[in-house]
């Protein structure tokens, strides 16, 4: 029986997400509310899959990259809400094998995450095109991390600058964090600092000509 972690902050979503995954075959070995937990748990029973929400306390696509690269041979797959782009790419930046959406019937969860163990990507096909197009034209106006000035910045702060590159706004910025306007305003003064830059439009421009 494959094995698999839960990690979601809203218990009623964990109770219904689990009722589903034992009904097709899973075992929930544990379950987490925060990012920071789900990693601990990983490590604590390696199970075959970790579940992972994006927008939980801890951030699930900081907890998909820990894991992946502590534990390889885990599959992570997120569980979401969030059909925007900028969530997508960092998850499977990050290393996910799945991006699957909340409002999937819970009853399809198990065999798409069979599938996952069988080496397929669960990913929903109204975004399978958004992939697709960011392979058609992949300068067009994304961020990337793997260069000298990316390796400046933390994990938090590149968070921030690819929302601000997505056209959010501080205050969504700090929504979709989980941080207050006041600590996301502190962390593009850092970055502004750091790339020795007036604003963040510049810092944008900077990281993406830094891609290209």
């Amino acid at each position: 029986m494959s094995r698999i972690v839960i990690a979601d902050d809203h218990p009623q979503l964990r109770a219904r997400i689990r009722e589903a995954l034992e009904a097709g075959g899973f075992e929930v070995c544990a379950e987490a509310a925060t990012g920071t937990a789900a990693v601990r748990l990983a490590q604590e029973h390696r199970p075959d899959i970790v579940l992972l929400d994006i927008h939980m306390p801890g951030s699930g696509i900081r907890a998909a990259g820990e894991i992946t690269r502590l534990l390889p041979e885990i599959a992570v797959v997120m569980l979401t809400v969030s059909r925007e782009d900028a969530d997508l790419f960092a998850s499977l930046q990050a290393g996910a094998s799945g991006y699957l959406l909340k409002d999937t019937d819970p009853a399809r969860l198990p065999a798409a995450l069979h599938g996952v163990l069988s080496g397929e990507a669960a990913i929903p096909r109204t975004l399978v095109a958004r992939i697709l197009d960011e392979f058609r034209a992949p300068g067009r106006s994304r961020l990337g991390r793997k260069t000298k000035i990316a390796a400046r910045l933390t994990s938090r702060e590149w968070e921030v600058m690819e929302l601000l590159g997505e056209g959010l706004s501080t205050d969504d910025v700090a929504k979709r964090l989980f941080l207050s306007p006041t600590t996301v305003r502190v962390h593009i003064s850092s970055v502004l600092r750091k790339l020795r830059v007036k604003d963040r439009q510049a810092a944008i421009d900077l990281l993406r000509d830094d891609r290209s």
